[in-house]
């Protein structure tokens, strides 16, 4: 296992970590899978463990936390907080009265006093950074988190948050968490130099492209990733951007072939071969799962397997940029972008 530091932090993090959406009923994962799963990741190597309150409405962090009793101590801990957690609307967002409350609740979850990173799930529009930023110092000061990070913000929310947290002496985010893989390149344009400028650790999600990466997903091949079942409109090849996917995954597929890896190790190898990136999220549902993708953990991308890939998909293209999560409000809300 190849170990980075996570940005400014002094932190050394595992090249993969583990991801834990597909922990309890979206992967459906029983407790046992996840105690599996968690001790075949440490025992490889893996120190970073990457969470959020909104996986399975909890039970992710509840799973998690059982499964790393008597182990806390081995691993850098990590969950995220924002995303909409029921549709009433009062418990989500970046908001001093909701990051406070989601904490508690990710730690009595989990089991534990502290996570060594609280990540802000998505940027929140209604909520300024000065605000968000002083609720994240307080907790850290309160030995409640000992970093925090943001995830999936666009370069200039990045950026506004650097200046609010100087402005204002609070503390600063330290590690952003973006997606990123071969099919999805467009943070190499702007998000992924701002971290570095700034000094900031990056953590990848969805390096594998929602399975597109997995070489489960082949031209003439019924696709049956579980990622398919309950994202089909990801996987419908009638899209044009679906089908750009197809055609991209067909030309690395030799690549990967000539190059004697599998899909999966060309895949995480090219994410971590990035300057900027710190730590790759593996999200998987068993053991086999994690044992395929762990074995990316020594790969090191030469620079004619990097070359070819960037003649299959551009350096800084997004195949599909409206699965990304970033679109700024005023691209989804017409009211805020016409004067009234």
């Amino acid at each position: 296992m190849q170990y980075r530091t996570l940005g400014a932090t002094g932190m050394p993090v595992s090249a993969l970590a583990l991801g834990t959406m597909n922990f309890g009923r979206i992967g459906r994962t029983t407790r046992d899978d996840v105690d599996a799963i968690v001790g075949a990741a440490l025992d490889a190597g893996v120190n970073l463990i990457d969470t959020a309150d909104v996986y399975s409405g909890g039970e992710a962090e509840e799973m998690l936390g059982a499964a790393l009793a008597g182990r806390r101590d081995d691993v850098v801990l990590s969950t995220k907080a924002g995303l909409p957690m029921d549709p009433s609307g009062s418990r989500q967002g970046a908001s001093r009265r909701w990051l406070v409350r989601a904490l508690e609740d990710s730690l009595r979850r989990l089991g534990v006093d502290h996570v060594d990173v609280l990540t802000v799930h998505r940027w929140d529009p209604a909520t300024s950074d000065e605000e968000t930023l002083s609720a994240l110092t307080d907790l850290q000061r309160a030995g409640k988190i000992r970093y925090f990070g943001s995830s999936t913000f666009p370069a200039h929310r990045i950026v506004s948050a650097q200046w609010a947290a100087r402005e204002h002496r609070l503390s600063r985010y330290t590690v952003e968490q973006a997606g990123y893989s071969v099919l999805q390149r467009g943070v190499e344009r702007d998000v992924l130099p701002v971290t570095e400028q700034h000094g900031m650790g990056v953590t990848v999600w969805s390096p594998l492209a929602s399975g597109w990466l997995s070489g489960m997903v082949r031209e003439g091949r019924e696709i049956t990733t579980h990622r398919s079942q309950f994202m089909a409109a990801r996987f419908d090849l009638s899209l044009p951007h679906n089908r750009a996917r197809m055609d991209a995954v067909e030309r690395l597929v030799p690549i990967a072939d000539a190059a004697g890896l599998t899909m999966i190790q060309l895949a995480l190898g090219f994410v971590t071969a990035h300057p900027a990136v710190s730590s790759a999220l593996l999200g998987p549902r068993t053991v086999d799962h994690l044992t395929g993708q762990l074995a990316a953990a020594d790969t090191v991308l030469p620079t004619d397997v990097l070359d070819a890939i960037d003649e299959v998909v551009a350096p800084g293209v997004d195949l599909a940029a409206h699965e990304k999560n970033d679109s700024p409000p005023a691209l989804l809300d017409p009211s805020l972008r016409r004067r009234r």
